[in-house]
């Protein structure tokens, strides 16, 4: 019902469609064939932001946008703010129209979620040629680009799309819904969605003045429009307090699209200080080189040693003692806290594993210092060393297993990963990579080496 099609412009396409649902296990795997594919310059993003946080949270967006690229977007602010003309390195600025008029009644809640929920169609109504899809997020949210295309790419823009990814508080998805995307994690809207969005909302803003927030007041309209919401595992919102080691190191195999929270949780990396100067680590070096590689585990063992080692590329490599499954391994450990403070680990939307209380189980921590591109024999490879870290003042107690303790024995590990910006198009498991690994007593490394695609050499 109410499943026209829309183009924007015009293309010759040809689309093979192999299911269209909202299962949140894996990526959509709609798949467009088309002489055109979907590039930056089809997008168009809408930043939710306010004058009094603008100051602060505009180092998060400069650092995810390309202004030299070809990037579309707005900031849409409450009010002016000093120098509101487009500033280097960022978005152009719009002032949203005034919404004083539309009911709100939530006692908790804030009513500028009514402005932040018509983002989208203020900016369709702008008229920008050629646009395909329309991305939703916070002015702390922080997009990768490169890795939103290759979700995008492969879904038909003609058809109607809600994509976006729910909590990872089980109580927030209970309260709002787990059918909603989460504005802070971000979402797409594909175009004849969004000129559907345009004609009604307004009124349907209207039908829901009890609602909290903007994102549910989306969902709400979305449901009206009979489009429910296709889930993708690599949209954030991060729905917690304390370290991301724990998700970011067991990330999903799917493409990381973006982080959200990031004033509420630790810095990436705890050798960096501020969190904007964390991100441009990442950003300057992992998604740089390889934006679809970064965040992927791999896991393999050294046998030599009986170590269990897990990379999460452009992050951190975990070293444990002993053999620990990959079923274990690829499940987050319990680094961070709920959003409820009250709530325990049985409220996350998701598995989690305990925190090793054994003092002999603990991983010993390699977080990325520096990341290059070379030339070897075989052709271009990226070359990410990851330094040892440890808390500060932490006394590690003596253990009495017989295998080799990976924290004093190892200062850095050095990966080697050839780019594969088509990560995301094979058909096969984008994880199935095989490591060889090398203890290098030396120089106190370990070097690892991760071989993808299908070849298994």
């Amino acid at each position: 019902i109410r499943h026209g099609h829309g183009g924007d412009d015009g293309e010759d396409a040809s689309t093979t469609r192999y299911g269209h649902g909202d299962d949140d296990a894996s990526p959509p795997a709609t798949v467009t064939v088309s002489t055109t594919p979907t590039t930056l310059q089809h997008v168009v993003f809408g930043i939710a932001a306010s004058a009094r946080m603008w100051e602060k949270r505009k180092e998060y967006i400069k650092i995810w946008w390309r202004p030299n690229s070809g990037m579309r977007g707005f900031v849409w602010l409450d009010r002016g703010v000093r120098g509101s003309r487009v500033p280097d390195g960022l978005p152009a600025i719009k002032i949203s129209s005034d919404t004083s008029g539309f009911p709100y009644t939530h006692r908790r809640g804030h009513r500028s979620a009514i402005r932040i929920s018509r983002i989208v169609s203020e900016t369709f109504r702008l008229g920008l040629p050629g646009v395909r899809w329309f991305v939703m997020g916070d002015d702390d949210t922080v997009f990768l680009p490169d890795n939103l295309l290759a979700v995008l790419g492969r879904l038909d823009h003609r058809q109607p799309y809600y994509i976006g990814s729910p909590s990872e508080s089980h109580l927030q998805n209970i309260f709002f819904s787990y059918g909603m995307a989460f504005g802070g994690g971000g979402f797409a809207i594909s175009q004849p969605l969004a000129a559907r969005l345009e004609r009604m909302q307004d009124a349907c803003i209207r039908r829901y003045p009890w609602l909290y927030g903007s994102d549910d007041r989306i969902q709400a309209c979305m449901a009206e429009l009979g489009v429910p919401l296709t889930r993708h595992p690599g949209f954030h919102q991060y729905d917690v307090y304390g370290d991301l080691l724990g998700l970011l190191a067991a990330h999903p195999v799917a493409p990381l699209v973006s982080l959200h929270h990031l004033d509420v949780v630790r810095p990436l990396f705890p050798n960096v200080r501020s969190r904007p100067a964390a991100l441009r680590r990442l950003f300057d070096g992992p998604v740089m080189l390889d934006s679809a590689g970064v965040m992927q585990q791999s896991i393999c063992y050294d046998a030599a040693n009986r170590w269990t080692v897990s990379v999460a590329w452009g992050f951190v490599v975990t070293v444990t003692r002993g053999v620990m499954p990959a079923r274990e391994m690829e499940m987050p450990a319990r680094t961070f806290l709920n959003w409820y403070r009250r709530a325990d680990y049985k409220a996350h939307a998701f598995n989690t594993r305990p925190l090793a209380r054994n003092q002999c189980e603990r991983p010993a921590l390699y977080y990325l210092a520096s990341a290059r591109r070379t030339v070897v024999r075989t052709g271009e490879t990226t070359v990410t060393r990851y330094q040892r870290w440890r808390h500060r003042n932490d006394v590690r107690p003596p253990c009495q297993w017989r295998i080799p303790d990976p924290d004093a024995l190892l200062d850095s590990v050095i990966v080697l990963k050839k780019p594969d910006p088509g990560l995301w198009d094979r058909v096969s498991n984008p994880r199935s990579a095989i490591f060889t690994s090398i203890y290098i007593d030396r120089i106190g490394a370990l070097l690892v080496a991760i071989l993808t695609g299908d070849r298994y050499e």
